[in-house]
């Protein structure tokens, strides 16, 4: 059962949409925050996902779906062949149900940057949300700090687009946002990643790194690949005109 929750105020008009028992998808945020909602596939049953990726079809939304689990991917491939209209981006990190998602962009330039190889497939889950949402992004890949001359090289090319952000993505100690912010200008999120060996090998030595950084940057949580690519959109982010209300009459 679908069912077209309205809610009152300006932030919850035609807001909600109810998937049966188990699902309440926040239809308005991105007009109110500047990003759509995206649909966590992690913890979710496969007949969950599916019943809400039909119900927005059924009103005719797309959707991005983050980070689907293998049963789920199985059951997205059968449902793909029967009609539902979804593809898989980033080797299967991202699912696009096709669809107008809400959200309007100004032109702009992303950077994303990877200190190596192991970082690439994190990389392309926030490059893919952000092509979804006509954002342009430039990438450079394999260039940490175990190897200045990589980076130093790299910076030029990426600086040609005048980038607003970067997006850099790195294990182990972490370094890589904190040498781009002392060489950009443009803000620069750090995006610590699950690569690296023994203690702290987690992302845990990375992201303490970061949050240390004497270069000013902004960090997000370990693998947050999503997040950060939904902050970065938010940068380009158009606001909806603003509603025009009539004057009220005075009293005779």
């Amino acid at each position: 059962m679908v069912r077209r929750t309205i809610g009152p105020g300006r932030h919850t008009r035609g807001a909600e949409l109810a998937v049966a028992g188990y699902a309440r998808l926040d239809r308005d945020r991105a007009r109110r925050v500047g990003v759509p909602e995206i649909v966590l596939g992690e913890g979710k049953t496969p007949e969950h996902l599916l019943g809400i990726l039909e119900a927005l079809r059924a009103q005719g939304h797309g959707a991005l779906v983050s980070r689907p689990t293998g049963p789920q991917r199985q059951a997205l491939a059968r449902a793909a062949r029967r009609g539902l209209p979804v593809s898989f981006l980033a080797g299967g990190r991202l699912v696009r149900l096709a669809g107008p998602l809400g959200v309007r962009y100004r032109p702009g330039l992303v950077a994303v940057v990877t200190a190596g190889t192991s970082d690439v497939p994190l990389a392309e889950e926030a490059i893919a949300v952000l092509r979804e949402f006509g954002i342009r992004t430039v990438s450079a890949h394999d260039v940490g700090v175990a190897g200045l001359h990589r980076l130093l090289r790299a910076i030029p090319r990426l600086e040609r687009g005048a980038p607003e952000l970067y997006l850099v993505f790195a294990g182990r100690e972490g370094a890589l946002p904190t040498v781009i912010a002392g060489l950009v200008h443009a803000p620069v999120v750090g995006v610590p990643t699950s690569v690296g060996y023994g203690r702290g090998g987690r992302g845990e030595a990375a992201l303490s790194a970061m949050l240390q950084s004497c270069a000013p940057i902004a960090v997000v949580n370990i693998d947050a690949a999503v997040p950060a690519s939904l902050f970065a959109a938010q940068r380009f982010a158009l606001r909806p005109a603003p509603t025009r209300r009539r004057p009220r009459r005075s009293a005779a």
